[in-house]
């Protein structure tokens, strides 16, 4: 009989105090949300935030970020510069205290920051607590001050290493390299996600200069951003490759100390693209600007539709949905105390803030409407396009959703189903074709991979309404077999299988239908890849069998490197055009076996641009994909494929 432990090992000498910054070093995912590709990127954001917050107080205007050969990254700003000087209670220079002691900064302080993005003084000390070294120089008070620092440690106090030159500007330049004890060994800075960063960044906070420069040598750039438009400049930008139905509705006004700026677009698509930000840092699980910029346009545009009878009696209001299909819409707001879900600051949480961002808005676009009825119609037409549209999807969407095998249409003849009932260890291929979908049903393993053949392509469903998506035979066979419903109905908590895998023949063909169905899981189940539910699988496009041996080559050049390795051998080279080409054990070694596999995991790192990227290659629009297939032709030829 097991004996009562309850007690015995749990005393004073359990209570343990994390001192300084060792609290950072223990729970990164508290302050940076991980040790993954994203939270290192998120220690720029911090440190560039900072500076951010000294261009809103009006004392910078400009901002340059510099990715060293080294993977250090360097952020300058103009600002005033961090106080140098002893700090009056802590007797420590102020520079040394908000890089070494959390919750320390001048955020707290109205008369020094009216608005800010760092809110808690943790953002750079922990950027400084996570980062091999960090070296901080502040131009201010006549002279140039310098401090390092190793693992959160300061090396030396605080010096005066020069004098401030004539016509030399103030402000601090931050250097840090990663810290690989905290962070993956494979991890390193993404050019593309730091620019999509900073260009919103120069979005919502027109006039300042931002910069952005890559030193690698194996990837050097460099690219700027200056826009005085503010977010009607943005949505200009989102909508630049969809139609249109009207100039950008802009709207600005402070009402209490907040001051809110909108912009929003009608396009011919049926995407929703929204994107809300809280003293310029992006909120991705929106918050409560978002939700009152929702709630004024479904108000506003319910009521002048049934002044000016365009919604008869019978009819009933527009949803939400009806009225924001086809909308881009950018929110932006600032607040002198923000609060926000968490370190990470993915969701705005003031209450009174939704409020406040609904009437500013209702006013505005209830004006909009009234002086412009040309556009008016055209946007309550759309409405009602949409709220046609959606009921006859609500029919669908009942009819695929059934959960009887027996009222199904399509699911019992497609889908191979795994024995395994725990929906974590399950997997589910999306197989293309019936031949190749025959092959992976044999050679898979029946305990916990469930195969789904798809025939031919699916619908392009950045073009389709979702009634004709959902008459559609091979995506309600898709939706059945995941379970988690589309749209409205989607629940996670549903979902039959942990991973869903794209598998497509190695060729135009395969790589189409992979962009369909990544089309498709991006704008109608975008959690499936938010919470990493989403990869593709990696088959071989060549076997080479020298004597005895298959060896299986994954790239172009890896297999140039294999046969160059085999020069003066005997060998056979077979080519995979398609998966049915393989027999079932040369699948499941090369491409299903999980000791084996190479699975890509589909993430969003950034979702303005990958919102603008479909819209560009799916869209109706044929002259910006023109464009796009031009410009990068010449690329194609120096891919490892």
């Amino acid at each position: 009989m097991a004996k009562n432990n309850r007690n015995s090992n749990y005393d004073a000498s359990s209570i343990q105090v994390l001192k300084g910054l060792e609290a950072v070093r223990r729970r990164p995912g508290m302050y940076v949300g991980g040790t993954d590709v994203k939270a290192l990127h998120h220690l720029v954001y911090e440190i560039v935030d900072n500076s951010i917050d000294e261009a809103l107080a009006g004392r910078c205007d400009r901002i340059e970020v510099v990715i060293h050969p080294d993977e250090s990254v360097s952020v300058t700003d103009n600002g005033v510069g961090i106080p140098v000087k002893p700090h009056p209670t802590e007797k420590v220079s102020a520079l040394e205290l908000v890089h070494t002691t959390l919750h320390a900064g001048g955020k707290f302080d109205d008369s020094a920051y009216k608005v800010s993005g760092g809110l808690h003084g943790v953002g750079a000390a922990a950027v400084n607590a996570l980062s091999e070294w960090m070296e901080v120089s502040v131009r201010r008070d006549g002279g140039v001050w310098f401090q390092r620092y190793e693992r959160g440690i300061p090396k030396a106090p605080v010096k005066k290493i020069s004098r401030l030159k004539r016509g030399q500007q103030t402000g601090t330049t931050t250097r840090f390299r990663w810290d690989e004890e905290i962070f993956k060994n494979d991890a390193s800075y993404r050019f593309e996600t730091l620019v999509n960063r900073f260009r919103e960044m120069a979005f919502v906070t027109s006039g300042i200069f931002m910069m952005v420069r890559d030193e690698r040598p194996s990837t050097s750039r460099e690219m700027s951003f200056y826009f005085e438009g503010g977010v009607k400049s943005f949505v200009r930008y989102l909508n630049r490759n969809r139609k249109t139905l009207h100039d950008p509705i802009h709207i600005r006004k402070e009402v209490d100390n907040v001051e809110v700026e909108v912009a929003l677009q009608y396009t011919d698509g049926v995407a929703i693209s929204e994107f809300a930000f809280a003293n310029t840092i992006h909120t991705p699980d929106g918050g409560t600007h978002l939700t009152g910029v929702r709630t004024a346009i479904t108000r506003i545009i319910n009521l002048y539709a049934r002044k000016n009878n365009l919604l008869k009696e019978k009819d009933s209001n527009f949803s939400s949905d009806d009225t924001r299909e086809g909308m881009t819409a950018v929110v932006s707001i600032k607040h002198p105390d923000p609060q926000f879900e968490s370190q990470t600051k993915v969701k705005l949480m003031n209450a009174e803030v939704s409020g406040i961002v609904s009437s500013v808005t209702s006013e505005a676009l209830s004006m909009y409407l009234e002086e412009n009825p040309r556009d008016a119609k055209r946007i309550i037409e759309r409405c009602l396009t949409s709220s046609r549209a959606r009921a006859a999807a609500r029919k669908a969407r009942e009819l695929v959703m059934r959960k009887s095998a027996l009222e199904s249409l399509t699911l019992p003849g497609k889908l191979a189903d795994c024995s395994e009932r725990d929906p974590a260890k399950c997997e589910l291929y999306i197989v293309e074709g019936d031949s190749a979908g025959g092959t992976a049903k044999q050679g898979r393993d029946r305990h916990f991979q469930a195969i789904l053949p798809l025939r031919g392509k699916i619908l392009n469903t950045e073009r389709a309404r979702l009634d004709k998506i959902l008459n559609n035979n091979e995506v309600r066979a898709l939706i059945s077999a995941l379970g988690t419903g589309i749209g409205e109905s989607f629940d996670l908590e549903n979902l039959r299988y942990g991973r869903v895998i794209i598998m497509t023949d190695a060729d135009v063909d395969g790589s189409h239908i992979r962009t369909l169905l990544l089309t498709f899981f991006f704008r109608y189940m975008s959690r499936l890849l938010e919470d990493g539910h989403l990869y593709i699988a990696q088959p071989p496009l060549y076997a080479v069998k020298a004597g005895k041996k298959i060896h299986y080559t994954y790239t172009e050049n890896q297999n140039t490197a294999l046969l160059k390795s085999l020069e003066g051998k005997k060998y056979s080279l077979q080519r995979y055009k398609g998966l049915g080409e393989m027999n079932a054990h040369q699948l499941w070694e090369t491409t299903m076996d999980p000791s084996e596999r190479t699975l890509l995991q589909v993430t969003v790192e950034d979702a303005v641009a990958a919102d603008r990227t479909f819209s560009m290659l799916m869209g109706s629009e044929v002259a910006p994909r023109r464009r796009f297939i031009t410009t990068h032709a010449s690329e194609v030829r120096n891919l490892d494929v």
